[in-house]
């Protein structure tokens, strides 16, 4: 099969928010009408392509699903910025099943995008039958925050790809060794043209201000309610955590083994925060969890 006949498809669902409507995108692998289905969701500031190693995997033997978030990718961006938090997502994916018409499904989340599917997991009467959460969990450590926050939603332009690869990745080592054509390959779906020529990243710089708009007290309020999220959970669940991860703590994995569906964990040498999916050690692992009997 060549490169081509496994390019995704390119669909939009219409979602609702405060202030109306907004159109939420989504790529789709393999055959429409397979039963197994898997959705993909990445990171803060990320969009769906990001799963397309994953997908070219599992494409032969599921329905793969990777939607960009709202306000990232190809998705429109939304008029009241206060909407760019977790519940609203997990809102836009329960409307992106409808119009999946399935029952049951399989959730891969790296980052922010398992922390939607901790929350659509946790739903009573939950779709979700197998859930991945991908270097995340209940509780978030602050200096990976102040890390992110120190350039999530800065004003950028770069002249050509190469040089939007090169200052993406001055942000993203702790991603782990790539090749430059693994990087190039991830970081072209991150770029859209810029208003004055050159490239800029494509997410709406807005996404910054609900972020930043978290105090101590919101962050451990949130961390309780997340945990009794997670204690909900009855999907069997793989945890994977690059070994060098500075949002999710061994500590805060662990127990993640212990309580609520005591996920397996499986962790990444030389990875922090968070594991890509490109690598073949990676995605071995994620595709023999949800084909497996």
């Amino acid at each position: 099969m060549t490169r081509a006949a496994i390019e995704p498809r390119l669909a939009a669902v219409q979602c609702l928010d405060a202030r109306g409507l907004h159109r939420m995108a989504y790529w789709e692998w393999g055959a429409a009408d397979n039963p197994q289905v898997v959705v993909c969701v990445h990171g803060l500031t990320r969009q769906g392509r990001d799963f397309d190693a994953l997908a070219r995997d599992l494409a032969a033997d599921c329905r793969v699903v990777c939607p960009d978030v709202v306000g990232r990718g190809r998705s429109d961006r939304l008029a009241d910025p206060t909407g760019y938090i977790v519940p609203g997502y997990v809102a836009d994916l329960v409307t992106l099943v409808a119009r999946l018409d399935v029952e049951r499904l399989d959730f891969v989340g790296t980052s922010m995008g398992g922390l939607i599917g901790l929350g659509l997991a946790s739903l009573a009467g939950s779709p979700v039958r197998r859930l991945v959460l991908n270097d995340v969990g209940p509780a978030i450590e602050p200096a990976a925050l102040t890390r992110i926050g120190a350039y999530l939603g800065q004003p950028v332009q770069w002249p050509t790809v190469e040089a939007a690869a090169d200052a993406l990745w001055s942000i993203s080592q702790s991603f782990g060794p790539h090749t430059r054509e693994e990087w190039l390959e991830m970081t072209r779906p991150q770029l859209v043209p810029g208003p004055q020529g050159g490239y800029v990243p494509h997410y709406d710089p807005a996404i910054a201000v609900p972020f930043r708009a978290v105090t101590p007290e919101l962050a451990r309020a949130g961390e309780a309610l997340l945990w009794q999220s997670y204690d909900r959970v009855r999907a069997p669940t793989l945890l994977l955590r690059g070994a060098e991860s500075d949002l999710l703590a061994r500590a805060t994995a662990q127990e993640m083994t212990s309580r609520g569906p005591q996920a397996r964990l499986v962790e990444f040498a030389g990875v922090g925060h968070a594991p890509t999916l490109v690598h073949a050690d990676q995605r071995a692992v994620v595709r023999e969890f949800l084909l497996a009997p």
